[in-house]
């Protein structure tokens, strides 16, 4: 009898422990597969039963972590991460997280220019028949649209395979491929969630828009929608303020990254009257608040500079990419342009490739410590008025500027009267000098400041100048034409 009841108290004991150290339930992306930041406190999190222990164990230092859930059953617990390497094994209570690469990790978003597949990309089932590389790792979020703020995105980890990147955002491969390369093999993570015509705003958390009158529209925009409802329009979608925040950047929040890199814009040239003035302010909002909501400091934000394309209105396109250009002041930035790559005729242009590798210029130069890399094309520093002449200089020139095919094009200069005329260009050294027959006392200089330009001035390393403007006047918008 005494043996029997010390076995039932011991069972009673194990049943007590096994409780207490339940089975935890993890975010998709805390799964196989997966890749983790280098060096760094890296946090890991799930949900378990409240008051649950539970245990960690990484396999590259055999560290032991320990920590209880809450009374809402969540629980985190970060890691220190070695530098780049693997595969290893995490141990979370009784679930095993196996094949975890150390190495670099990148957030990848935007509208339909990021999303957009290899598959369709120029040369694309090419690139992909040659994407075998267990060291480059995918996730790619399923699209989802949140009321409130999301702890779960549906997807998984992948290795690169002509499998997973077919379907996998070109940009986004193209960028971690071209690091993965320059950086020896490390291992790189890449997370893809975007969504094709969505607006900034929707990326962007729910308070900080509202407590911006600036965004009103916006949300007036969602009472129309909602009174449409009823005849069974669909009340929100991709352009819905905070909807995408909350299902799609939400639910990877801390998860620990090197950086970000983005591509959108095109839909915020037409989502409510004055939006391409309203981005000027909306873009480095969005990147602010990503940063303060990681609170992982000002990781690296790298984005694309809109392409060419003909929008019936005249000039918003332009007036995006300046806001794209003046956004530069946000530390920490970068911009890939494109003007030279885009298609006039088509808001998808297929060249992919490039697009990625001037974003992992950025990355690779002022991440990874590539010395003796142009990593930019010219960018508008600065004007200076000599009588009849506007000198522009510029930043990024590389080991020179250059024309290419011909005379410089795209230029337009104005007067006080703020009427803009056909400009001619010289290259001076690392400036520009603008002169105009029809305007005798130079006030502002435009470069490609129309939707479809396509213009000529790159530095010798072959990268791009940015559209630019040198005045701060107000825009028609009508669909006119250029006065030249």
């Amino acid at each position: 009898m005494k043996m029997k009841s010390l076995i039932f108290i011991i069972s009673l004991i194990l049943g007590s422990v096994s409780s207490v150290f339940a089975q935890v339930v993890l975010p998709t992306f805390i799964s196989d597969n997966m890749v983790l930041q280098q060096q760094t406190v890296a946090p890991l999190w799930g949900k378990a039963k409240p008051g649950a222990i539970v245990t960690l164990s990484c396999s590259w230092d055999n560290n032991k972590y320990e920590t209880k859930a809450s009374a809402e059953g969540r629980w985190k617990q970060s890691v220190k991460t070695p530098k780049a390497g693997g595969p290893y094994t995490i141990t979370i209570n009784e679930q095993k997280i196996e094949n975890v690469l150390i190495g670099e990790v990148w957030l990848c978003s935007g509208q339909s220019n990021m999303q957009w597949a290899m598959r369709n990309t120029d040369n694309g089932f090419r690139e992909a028949a040659s994407a075998n590389n267990p060291n480059i790792r995918l996730f790619y979020a399923a699209r989802q649209l949140g009321d409130a703020p999301q702890l779960d995105s549906y997807g998984k980890w992948e290795e690169s395979s002509p499998q997973s990147v077919i379907d996998f955002s070109a940009v986004a491969y193209f960028f971690g491929k071209e690091l993965n390369k320059e950086l020896g093999d490390t291992p790189i993570g890449l997370i893809h969630t975007s969504w094709g015509g969505s607006s900034a705003q929707a990326w962007v958390k729910d308070e900080i828009l509202r407590d911006d009158p600036l965004y009103d529209c916006y949300y007036e925009r969602e009472k129309k929608n909602e009174a449409n409802a009823a005849q069974g329009v669909l009340s929100i979608n991709q352009i819905s303020p905070s909807r995408l925040y909350n299902a799609m950047i939400h639910p990877f929040i801390p998860y620990a990254i090197q950086g970000v890199i983005w591509y959108q814009g095109e839909s915020n040239a037409s989502v409510c009257p004055g939006d391409p003035e309203r981005y000027e302010k909306l873009f480095p909002t969005l990147i602010k608040s990503w940063r303060e909501e990681w609170n992982q400091g000002d990781f690296p934000f790298y984005y694309v500079q809109i392409a060419p394309f003909q929008w019936g209105v005249s000039r918003v396109g332009a007036m995006v990419r300046d806001a794209q250009r003046k956004s530069l002041y946000v530390k920490n930035t970068g911009m890939a342009v494109t003007m030279d790559i885009g298609n006039p005729y088509d808001i998808h242009p297929r060249n992919k490739k490039d697009v990625g590798k001037r974003l992992a210029l950025w990355a690779l130069a002022k991440d990874y410590g590539k010395k003796d890399i142009t990593y930019s094309g010219p960018l508008f520093k600065s004007i200076e008025l000599k009588g009849k002449r506007a000198i522009i200089s510029f930043s990024h020139t590389g080991s020179g500027l250059m024309s290419k095919g011909g005379e410089l094009t795209h230029f337009e200069m104005a007067g006080e009267d703020k009427v803009f005329y056909k400009a001619n260009a010289v290259i001076q050294g690392e400036t520009v000098s603008v002169t105009s027959d029809k305007v005798k006392k130079p006030a502002a200089v435009r470069y490609a400041f129309y939707n479809t330009d396509e213009p000529n001035l790159f530095n010798i390393e072959g990268l791009p100048a940015s559209s630019f403007r040198t005045d701060n006047w107000p825009i028609e918008t009508e669909s006119i034409k250029p006065t030249f």
